[in-house]
């Protein structure tokens, strides 16, 4: 997790308009790994409501495979990890 520090150093007022929060920032990291920004409110949302933990598995999962749809592949396992620790 970055500290506020970290976005507020990274942050570009003129690029960066409509993202405040942390979440909104690794929301758009996330749409951006999966090559998907075509759902980017998804992964804002995901981030806003999912634990931090749970999407970097789920990305890095993502990110070692060779997948031609990295955004389905994501949702699968991230359903699968929710399900292990509901378990």
């Amino acid at each position: 997790m970055r500290s506020v520090k970290q976005v507020l150093e990274k942050f570009n007022p003129v690029e960066d308009k409509y993202i405040s929060r942390e979440f909104q920032s690794f929301g758009i990291y996330l749409a951006e790994e999966l090559d998907d920004m075509k759902h980017k409110s998804l992964y804002i949302k995901l981030a806003k409501t999912t634990h931090r933990s749970i999407l970097e598995k789920a990305l890095s999962f993502v990110s070692d495979s060779n997948a031609d749809n990295k955004g389905a592949l994501f949702m699968w396992k991230l359903k699968q990890l929710k399900a292990a620790k509901d378990e």
